[in-house]
């Protein structure tokens, strides 16, 4: 169900607060608060959606040219493009859509990094690795009032039932522990999406593909956007290089100036860069 669009009024006694949401960011931030997850529009056009759609398969066939398909699959990265974005401008693009990164400062705060973005394909009519039940924080047990990280997952292709889609257990990310099989089979949902939205979770939210019983892959571009004391997964200043063009907000985002620091000298340098 697409968020905020034609609810009517509803009503209600001995109410003295309540929420009154004004758009759609704020029909999000409501229900990936309460629910931990939300579906949002792109905002992209269909031949911008068309173009990342291209720019996927040249990055994947790229990257399996790089790195060797038989390589890959021996540790079951064959469905994974890790950081496209070092590949082609679009999916930079694509990290810094102004609906996805407004969602994440308000959930999360003002300084936000882009912890990680991989290419992911589903693929038809076999088993693939995010088809088990999960946390994008995984083996952490834990609620927080706020959370972590939130991720975004670009649907490419349209998600279907037939293709997989994605599941969720709602309200998973308010409990510490893994549910039991019964409330899992009672309370998943199926989020079905178009090509062109975001599938936006909290990454404490338990949620798994589904088998595509399709004769076509299911394409995806996910993005975990975190608080700045949860390193990257790849540190993407280094891929980039330090004479990356990007203003000071891209920058921050891609976590230029959040490098670990590796020396004593290097400690105090940055020091000396904060108080100037």
């Amino acid at each position: 169900m697409e968020i905020g669009v034609n609810i009517p009024a509803v009503q209600h006694y001995g109410v003295h607060e309540r929420r009154v949401n004004v758009d759609e960011l704020d029909s999000a931030v409501e229900y990936l608060r309460r629910y931990g997850f939300a579906i949002v529009k792109s905002g992209l056009r269909p031949d911008e959606i068309k173009e990342i759609r291209e720019a996927f398969d040249r990055v994947n066939s790229a990257t399996k040219n790089t790195y060797g398909l038989e390589s890959l699959t021996a540790i079951d990265e064959q469905n994974t493009i890790r950081l496209p974005l070092a590949l082609d401008a679009r999916f930079l693009k694509l990290a810094m859509n102004p609906m996805i990164l407004s969602i994440g400062r308000r959930m999360i705060g003002k300084n936000i990094l882009l912890n990680q973005q991989n290419g992911v394909i589903n693929p038809a009519g076999k088993t693939y690795n995010q088809a088990k039940w999960h946390r994008d924080l995984p083996y952490q047990h834990f609620v927080s009032s706020r959370p972590l990280a939130i991720n975004a997952l670009f649907c490419v292709d349209d998600f279907t039932i037939e293709n997989g889609a994605t599941l969720v257990i709602p309200s998973s990310h308010q409990i510490e522990e893994f549910p039991s099989d019964e409330v899992v089979q009672k309370e998943q949902r199926t989020l079905v999406a178009e090509a062109g939205n975001f599938l936006v979770l909290d990454c404490m939210v338990y949620h798994s593909g589904g088998p595509n019983r399709t004769n076509t892959d299911r394409r995806a571009v996910n993005h975990v956007y975190t608080t700045p004391i949860i390193r990257q997964q790849i540190e993407i200043s280094g891929c980039l290089g330090p004479d990356f063009p990007a203003d000071a907000e891209t920058k921050q985002l891609l976590g230029f100036g959040y490098e670990g620091i590796r020396s004593v000298k290097d400690y105090l340098e940055s020091r000396r860069k904060k108080a100037s």
